[in-house]
């Protein structure tokens, strides 16, 4: 999975360049994609993830990963993070347990 957000799969987009005289050429929107350390309180640990700058700040908007992928829609989240919310859930539940 090369050039996609890991938390909210955005992805490549395409467009065109147009030039003064309304040339158009083919381009590639990319993704502002940084490779970070987000930190999961539940499992006390850190998880090394590719994540674009806006998922980034929503993370941190929410309260952290664990409530970011708590909070969001499973249809959204890729295989890798469906395994870890379910990780996350377990956790919590033997804590409130």
């Amino acid at each position: 999975m090369a050039r996609r957000c890991e938390l909210t799969g955005k992805g490549v987009m395409t467009g065109n360049n147009v030039s003064h005289a309304h040339n158009r050429t083919r381009r590639r929107f990319l993704p502002n994609l940084q490779a970070t350390s987000l930190i999961s309180e539940s499992l006390g640990e850190s998880i090394r993830l590719k994540v674009c700058i806006g998922a980034l700040r929503t993370v941190e908007h929410k309260g952290g990963l664990d409530a970011f992928l708590l909070d969001a829609r499973d249809a959204n989240l890729t295989t890798d993070m469906l395994r870890l919310k379910k990780r996350i859930k377990k956790a919590v539940a033997v804590v409130a347990a």
